[in-house]
């Protein structure tokens, strides 16, 4: 049997437009310059070419399940795109063997202006579906969305989380053969994710659909997928079917014998803000081995250059189970405002403890993060550089619990005898 997907030499090439001067200039500036432009046909822009992706080839059969995964950047959402024909590939080729349905942002393929109802029937014939495949699903939508008090509304009143929902039943109870699905599911609560996870396995075991989904979040990567595709630099850099090898090998785990990150080119980040190091060290300074105790004192260090003073400046870490999930961010502002460490431009370096007798045993990753609060982010969550350690031993003194504790979290909390007063 033919593959249900075909990719071969598949690459995606944007044109980033550049500014040789200062990019910010005023409108009488501009206007200065216009006749210069139309006349002589001169222009102070500098055009880069960008490969999103570079000889990607594979082949993916029916009824595979693919985990998509990458950093930020990587190329993943390029590839569905690509896939889903809403853009067109610079060279290669993509032969699709059935009907694609694609589930890329919130609404794709909605109308605002039209209800909900309207919106399946219209969905539907984007999706290539006859009037009378959607009538027989109908029901089947609008029970799985839940939104039937909502049906006869136009979805610009829903909230976010409404048009996920009805955007993922279409998408999962049409009848097309490859369901294509971006990291929409994060909009939706847990109880709606865990929801659509069970019919995302459902539709490709039961009906044999090919699922292409593409996820941050190992833990359903895992779950669901028995086929992993790591892209990194737009390149395939691992196809393999042991999903736990592929997402420890996105997320770095036993690659270092060191707890510690360098920046390898400091210099070619334009950022205010430029990470340089992220590191574990011990009580006496030194940087930690990749493996740690539960009950040694550790200290996240980080080392960055300030190339600018803003107030609003936050910057620090969050830290990640090894399946993705998150159990914390620390940032230098959140104490009082007359604790926060006092910032200079130039090279710096903070510390801060990492909780004792906090963590389990298990693999944790260590993401840098900063941000203009409440502007802009500078390194946003999945874009950061990433230091990995594991936690082995030193769980507590207890002669009951020298194992592997239940749950994420391994805390170690004192109990006290209380008095308690008669009537």
């Amino acid at each position: 049997m033919l593959p249900i997907i075909s990719i071969r030499d598949l690459g995606k090439k944007y044109r980033i437009r550049h500014q040789s001067d200062t990019p910010y200039r005023t409108l009488k500036e501009d206007l200065a310059q216009l006749p210069r432009r139309i006349f002589r046909g001169k222009t102070d822009e500098i055009v880069e070419e960008y490969w999103a992706l570079k000889e990607v080839s594979l082949e993916i059969e029916q009824g595979d399940r693919v985990g998509i995964i990458g950093r930020n950047g990587a190329g993943k959402s390029t590839l569905l795109k690509l896939l889903s024909q809403i853009t067109e590939p610079s060279k290669g080729s993509i032969i699709l063997r059935g009907r694609v349905a694609s589930l890329l942002e919130v609404g794709t393929g909605f109308h605002p202006e039209l209800t909900g109802r309207e919106n399946v029937f219209l969905n539907g014939a984007i999706l290539g579906m006859s009037r009378g495949e959607v009538k027989r699903k109908f029901d089947e939508i609008v029970a799985f969305a839940a939104i039937e008090r909502f049906l006869d509304t136009p979805v610009k009143r829903y909230s976010s989380g409404m048009y996920v929902r009805l955007a993922f039943a279409v998408a999962a109870h049409l009848e097309s053969e490859v369901l294509v699905i971006d990291e929409v599911l994060s909009v939706g609560d847990a109880e709606f994710q865990k929801k659509c996870l069970g019919k995302v396995e459902g539709v490709s075991r039961q009906e044999g659909r090919t699922i292409l989904f593409v996820s941050h979040n190992m833990n359903a990567i895992q779950t669901l997928c028995n086929r992993a595709v790591r892209l990194e630099g737009g390149s395939v850099a691992r196809d393999t079917t042991d999903i736990r090898l592929a997402t420890h090998d996105y997320l770095g785990f036993g690659a270092a014998r060191f707890a510690t990150w360098r920046n390898p080119a400091p210099s070619s980040s334009k950022l205010p803000v430029v990470p340089l190091g992220l590191h574990l060290h011990t009580n006496d300074d030194q940087v930690a081995p990749a493996i740690v105790t539960n009950d040694e004192p550790l200290w996240v260090v980080v080392d960055i250059e300030l190339k600018a003073l803003d107030p609003a400046l936050t910057f620090g870490y969050a830290l990640h189970t090894e399946d993705g999930q998150l159990l914390y961010c620390s940032y230098q502002t959140d104490c009082r405002e007359v604790d926060w460490p006092r910032l200079s431009k130039g090279t710096l370096r903070l510390k801060t403890p990492l909780p004792r007798r906090l963590l389990n045993e298990g693999n944790y990753r260590l993401e840098f993060m900063s941000r203009f609060h409440g502007r802009q982010w500078l390194t946003p969550p999945g874009s950061g550089p990433t230091m990995c350690f594991s936690v082995q031993g030193g769980l507590c003194d207890s002669p009951l619990w020298q194992e592997r504790r239940p749950g994420i979290l391994a805390p170690v909390l004192p109990w006290y005898l209380a008095t308690v007063e008669s009537p």
